[in-house]
C-alpha cells in the first residue's frame, strides 16, 4: 500500500474532525495556500521584560510604548514633517489614549477640535497601517476592537491613489467625527497599534514584591492578548499563600511588612490584617520591637504610633515563620536545610544563638510565645491567626483569579523560538555540573528533568484534593523553591532572614549564589544548558532574570559570548541605586535582538502632562542577513504541521476516504 495512503488511513479518525472544519477540496485547498503563504511573512516581535516587582506605573509606561517600538513608528513616518513636541504628543496620545485626549480637548479652543481630528485620526491611521504590514488581513482583523473592525479594515487598505474612493475615505472621516465618535475611534485605533507592535509579551518573572501594586500588573496582564509567564521566585510565594500554606502566607506578609508596603494586600486583595495586629498589640505591645522597624525612606511621612505598630505586627509574623520553616523543614528531610533549624539554638539565658558552630549576641531574644522546649510548635493564638489568615487568601476572589493565570499562563521555564527563558538558574555544583535532587520517591533529578519535577509539584500544591498527603507536600514544595538552596529560582545557599533581623552583620548574612552565576558567564557552559533543553541553534540564547545587573559598574547584560542575556537591570525603586538604571527590556523582532535600558520613570502624570517618554537606550545586539520568517519560528513549525494533515485530508477526499461537503461523527467508521 502506497505510505502516504497508509498514513491516511491511520490519522483517518482524526482527519474526518478536521473535515468539519474544512468541509471539501475548495475549503482544504484554500487554507494550505493561506498557510504557505503566511509562512513567508517576518516574524513577529516578542517583547521580554523581568523582574518587575510591582512597580505597576513603569510597567504600564513600557507596555504601552513597547520599549520605544512605538515612538520608533512615530519618527520613521513622520521625522521629516512633525517637529519632536508633535512626536511626541503623538506618541503619548497613542501610550494614554483617554488621558491624553481628555488634556488635548481642555487645551483646545472648540473650532479647532475637528480639525484636529481629521489630521490626527489620518497620521494614527498611517501608524497602524505600518504596524499592521507585516501581518496577514485575517491577523489584523483579529486585532481589532469589537464594533470597529469594519471601519477600521476599510481604512487600513486604502489606496489613496485610486481616485474612485478617495471620496468614499475622506467621508468615513467626516461622518465619524460628525457624528461625535472620534474619540472612541482614536481610542480604538490606539489600542489596535499596541495590541499590533508586540505579537508576544514574555514576562521572566517576578511579578509580585516590594512595588506597591503587583495586581494591577497581574490585571493588564489578564488582557493582553498572547502573553507567557516563566515563574518568580516571589511569584511562587504568592502562589503557595494562594494555596493556603501558612508557611507561604508568612514570608508574604514579613516581606511587605518589612517594606511597609500592604497596599497590595490590604487594597489589591482586600485581605485583612486586623487579626495580626491585634495579636501583635497583645503579645508584643512591652517587647523591644526594634529590630522590627519597616524600611521607609522617608520616616516624616508617617505617624510613629503607626510605624511601631507595623514593627509589633512584623516581630509577631516573623516569630511565626521560623516557627512555620522548622516545621517544614522537619517534616520534609529531603529539602535538606536543617541547617536553617535556628530557634532551638538560641541561649536565651545569653541572648545568643549558636550558627554552623559559631556563637553569635542576639539584638533581641524577647520571644514570649515560643516554648523552649518545643520551640517550632505555634502557639494556639499564633494558629488562630494563621487560620484566620490563610482563609482570607483562600477567599480573596481577585487573588485566586491572578494565580489561577499564573498557573494558566506560566511554568518554570519556556523553549520559544530557539530561546531559553527562565528566572533564576539551572542550580549546579561546585565543579559546574547540574546538581541533582533527590526526590520523595527516590529518583535522583538534575537539569532539565529537575525543572520539570519543581513544575509538576508547584502545579501539584494548588491543584492536588484538598486536604491529602499530596497538595501538603506540593505546598511543601511551593515554599522550597521560595527559598530551598537548591531551589531554581532562589539560586542561593540560604536565605538570611533570621540573621538580618536578629544578628546583623555582613558575613553571617551573606547568601552565596549557586555556581550557575559564575559557570554560566561561560559560553561552553550556555552552550551546554541549551543543549540540554533541546536548543542547538547558533541564534540560541538563556534569557534570565533575578539578579540585578550592575550597569552602573560597568557589568553588562549580554555575557558568554552573546549566549546569555539578563535583563534584570533594576525594574524594581529599591534596586535602581545599585544598578544605575531602571531596568532592561528585550525586543526580538524579524531584524534580531534590541537590548534596551531604561531610565527612572517619572510618573504617568509627568508622562502625560509633558509628553515625557522613559530615557531609553537600544543597542541591536544581534542582527540577521536576512529577515526572520514565520515559517523559522515555532508557530511556522505548528503551521508546516497543519499544511501536512490539510493535505492528508485532501488526497482523503481525492481518493475517497472522506466524503466531501458530509459531516460526520468522528466514530464512525
Amino acid at each position: 500500500m502506497n505510505q502516504n495512503l497508509q498514513n491516511i488511513r491511520e490519522n483517518l479518525r482524526y482527519l474526518r474532525v478536521l473535515s468539519h472544519q474544512y468541509p471539501t477540496i475548495e475549503a482544504a485547498s484554500t487554507q494550505i495556500i493561506y498557510l504557505q503563504a503566511v509562512l513567508n511573512l517576518p516574524k513577529g516581535t516578542e517583547h521580554f521584560m523581568s523582574d518587575l516587582h510591582g512597580e505597576y506605573e513603569a510597567f504600564v509606561h513600557i507596555l504601552n510604548n513597547a520599549s520605544g517600538a512605538i515612538k520608533e513608528k512615530v519618527d520613521i513616518l513622520y521625522a521629516n514633517t512633525l517637529s519632536t513636541k508633535e512626536r511626541a504628543v503623538l506618541a503619548t496620545l497613542i501610550y494614554y489614549t483617554e488621558a491624553k485626549l481628555k488634556e488635548i480637548k481642555e487645551d483646545m479652543p472648540e473650532d479647532e477640535l475637528p480639525e484636529w481630528y481629521k489630521i490626527t485620526l489620518n497620521r494614527l491611521m498611517e501608524i497602524c497601517r505600518l504596524v499592521a504590514s507585516k501581518y496577514t488581513r485575517s491577523k489584523v482583523r483579529e486585532a481589532l476592537p469589537k464594533g470597529y473592525e469594519y471601519i477600521i479594515d476599510e481604512l487600513l487598505h486604502t489606496n489613496y491613489d485610486a481616485l474612485n474612493k478617495e471620496q468614499y475615505y475622506e467621508n468615513i472621516i467626516a461622518t465619524i467625527i460628525d457624528i461625535g465618535r472620534a474619540d472612541a475611534f482614536i481610542n480604538a485605533v490606539c489600542l489596535t497599534i499596541k495590541r499590533l507592535i508586540v505579537d508576544r509579551l514574555h514576562i521572566v518573572g517576578d511579578i509580585f514584591d516590594r512595588g506597591p501594586r503587583a495586581d494591577i500588573i497581574l490585571d493588564l496582564l489578564e488582557r493582553h492578548h498572547r502573553v507567557d509567564i516563566q515563574w518568580g521566585n516571589h511569584d511562587i510565594l504568592w502562589m503557595g499563600a494562594a494555596a493556603g500554606s501558612r508557611t507561604c502566607i508568612a514570608n508574604v506578609l514579613n516581606n511587605s511588612i518589612t517594606y511597609n508596603n500592604l497596599e497590595v494586600i490590604e487594597t489589591g486583595y482586600g485581605i485583612s490584617l486586623r487579626p495580626l495586629a491585634t495579636f501583635a498589640n497583645e503579645v508584643y505591645r512591652n517587647t523591644d520591637i526594634s529590630c522590627f522597624k519597616p524600611r521607609v525612606s522617608d520616616e516624616g511621612h508617617y505617624n510613629p504610633k503607626d510605624l511601631e505598630q507595623v514593627a509589633r505586627m512584623h516581630k509577631a509574623i516573623a516569630v511565626i515563620l521560623f516557627k512555620l520553616e522548622g516545621q517544614i523543614i522537619l517534616r520534609n528531610p529531603g529539602f535538606r536545610m536543617e541547617n536553617r533549624l535556628l530557634l532551638d539554638k538560641i541561649d536565651y539565658d545569653h541572648c545568643s544563638i549558636t550558627i554552623d558552630g559559631k556563637e553569635y549576641p542576639l539584638k533581641d531574644c524577647a520571644f514570649p510565645t515560643v516554648n523552649h522546649a518545643d520551640p517550632y510548635r505555634l502557639s494556639p493564638e499564633e494558629a488562630a491567626v494563621m487560620s484566620q489568615l490563610r482563609f482570607s487568601f483562600q477567599q480573596s476572589e481577585k487573588l485566586q483569579r491572578h494565580v489561577k493565570f499564573l498557573y494558566s499562563k506560566g511554568g518554570m521555564y519556556l523553549c520559544c523560538n530557539q530561546n531559553l527563558l527562565f528566572h533564576g538558574c539551572i542550580p549546579m555544583d561546585a565543579d559546574g555540573n547540574f546538581s541533582s535532587f533527590e526526590t520523595a520517591d527516590g529518583q535522583s533529578l538534575s537539569g532539565k528533568a529537575f525543572l520539570d519535577y519543581t513544575e509538576a509539584m508547584a502545579r501539584q500544591g494548588y491543584y492536588a484534593a484538598t486536604g491529602s498527603p499530596e497538595r501538603q507536600l506540593g505546598k511543601d514544595f511551593l515554599w522550597f523553591l521560595w527559598c530551598g538552596s537548591n531551589s531554581p529560582l532562589f539560586g542561593r545557599d540560604r536565605m538570611t532572614t533570621f540573621e538580618r533581623l536578629l544578628v546583623g552583620g555582613s558575613e553571617i548574612c551573606k547568601e552565596q549564589k549557586n555556581p550557575y552565576y559564575l559557570y554560566s558567564s561561560k559560553k561552553e557552559v550556555c552552550l551546554k544548558i541549551l543543549q540540554e533543553f533541546g536548543l542547538n541553534s547558533e541564534f540560541s540564547h538563556i534569557i534570565n532574570g533575578h539578579v540585578p545587573v550592575r550597569s552602573k559598574d560597568g557589568e553588562k547584560p549580554v555575557k558568554a559570548g552573546g549566549k546569555l542575556i539578563v535583563i534584570d537591570g533594576g525594574f524594581c525603586k529599591v534596586y535602581q541605586s545599585q544598578t544605575g538604571i531602571a531596568g532592561y527590556t528585550l525586543i526580538y523582532n524579524s531584524h534580531g535582538i534590541r537590548i534596551t535600558s531604561h531610565e527612572p520613570f517619572a510618573g504617568v502624570q509627568n508622562a502625560i502632562r509633558n509628553n515625557k517618554d522613559i530615557l531609553s537606550t537600544s543597542v541591536i545586539f544581534e542582527t540577521r542577513e536576512s529577515r526572520i520568517k514565520i515559517g523559522d519560528t515555532d508557530d511556522g513549525r505548528e503551521i508546516r504541521e497543519e499544511i501536512e494533515d490539510l493535505k492528508q485530508l485532501l488526497e482523503a477526499y481525492q481518493v475517497g476516504l472522506i466524503k466531501e461537503g458530509h459531516r460526520q461523527d468522528s466514530f464512525t467508521e
